[in-house]
């Protein structure tokens, strides 16, 4: 390793950066969008981009970890969550109904962050561990799976919630199983459907239910009524989570999402769900670089893009991204996400839900076309039923376990 200072090659390897940034903060604020919608967007205009790749891979890695800090901001205030947040979503409701929305924001960011400051530590003999695991994971992903899908139905309360839950899981394994290997043509070359199914599935029933409502209340102090020691281990337990779908292919961070939900004590509530969640977010794309450098295979939309754009792997450069986007992302938070929820609450609820559900419909046709209107309608549907009949609603995660289940 040689150290050499060159001040004009850092200016500008921090200005692609900072642009990263605000890309990142932008596209984590849009109600429902991906972060790997963005990753497209940016592996297509790359080549276009004057500059060294190695500097146009520290801002895609930068956007990517600040969208994971700033998605939590909407899926808060409108109800519209991001596909990795969308476990979280109820349980954040509940604080933000409550009057706690300003502290489920600092917990999210509190989560996001001590996951950068575990993953990057752990990340090389985690990689060591999980390159010698994969072919006995991989051998059995069907049955760990399974089991997932089988705890979350049996651990819902009573025979008819469990029924339903079993009923939403299917539902939701059929959509994935219809759709997710669809390739629609669209208006945006930075498509695919998961966006318009969990828009479908965890955004519209919210902003159905809040039609004629109050909308969003007064939100109280931001003081955090969790434990140093809660938010640490909470956030360890995302952190793993994170690490594991980072070298599995197939398994995106809300399905780790889904895992830890399952291990998260019932005590802590939805303090714990929103920690953990976060931390299994940021540490995914953390690990997920690691996973590209040692199996040479990409295992998120950010670093798809990466790949496509012939980045050079160079581990210190990306990884200065990854830390001023985690710099920058909750800095973000706490600097937007109050007032997010300010602005919010001063709209009318009726008119702010009907003009999202619409806003969805279109974003679905820019992401992919008329076929992801119908997806977003159909995901609408199977989305109220655990919704109006009391389960949970991790039970539509059947939409990617379902489809990996089957092969």
């Amino acid at each position: 390793m040689e150290v050499t200072f060159a001040p004009r090659a850092t200016a500008l390897a921090l200005c692609f950066v900072g642009g990263g940034i605000v890309l990142g903060s932008l596209s984590g604020l849009v109600p429902g969008l991906h972060a790997n919608n963005m990753a497209l967007v940016l592996a297509g205009v790359a080549p276009s981009v004057p500059g060294p790749p190695l500097y146009v891979g520290m801002a895609m890695l930068a956007a990517g970890v600040t969208h994971t800090f700033l998605e939590i901001v909407p899926t808060l205030a409108l109800g519209v969550p991001d596909p990795a947040t969308a476990v979280a979503a109820l349980p954040g409701h509940r604080l933000v109904l409550a009057g706690r929305g300003r502290e489920a924001l600092r917990l999210s960011a509190l989560g996001s962050g001590t996951a950068v400051l575990l993953a990057v530590p752990l990340a090389v003999p985690i990689t060591r561990l999980m390159t010698a695991l994969w072919p006995t994971v991989r051998a059995n992903l069907t049955l760990v799976l399974g089991a997932v899908a089988a705890m979350l139905v049996v651990t819902e309360r009573g025979f008819t919630t469990k029924l339903i839950a079993a009923t939403a899981f299917g539902l939701s394994a059929l959509l994935g199983i219809g759709t997710l290997d669809l390739s629609p043509a669209a208006p945006l070359d930075a498509g695919g459907i998961l966006a318009p199914l969990f828009a479908g599935l965890f955004g519209a029933p919210v902003l159905i239910e809040a039609i004629g409502g109050e909308g969003v209340p007064p939100q109280d102090d931001a003081k955090i009524a969790a434990s140093k020691r809660s938010v640490l281990g909470l956030s360890g337990l995302g952190t793993v989570a994170g690490a594991i779908v980072g070298y599995v292919p197939a398994v995106s961070s809300a399905v780790a999402a889904t895992f830890a939900l399952l291990a998260v004590p019932g005590r802590y509530g939805a303090r714990g769900f929103i920690v953990t969640t976060s931390g299994v977010n940021t540490a995914n794309a953390i690990f997920a670089l690691f996973a590209l450098v040692a199996l040479g295979t990409p295992r998120t939309g950010v670093l798809v893009a990466v790949e496509t754009a012939s980045v050079p792997l160079s581990v210190p450069h990306l990884l200065v991204g990854v830390a001023f986007g985690s710099i920058a992302g909750a800095a973000g938070v706490l600097a937007i996400g109050d007032r997010y929820l300010d602005a919010v609450g001063r709209l009318d609820p009726t008119r702010l839900s009907v003009g999202l559900l619409c806003g969805l419909a279109g974003l679905s046709y820019l992401l992919a076309g008329p076929i992801g209107v119908g997806a977003y309608l159909a995901a609408t549907v199977v989305g109220l039923v655990p919704a109006r009949f009391g389960a949970r609603r991790a039970n539509l995660m059947g939409v990617l376990i379902g489809p990996i289940v089957v092969g």
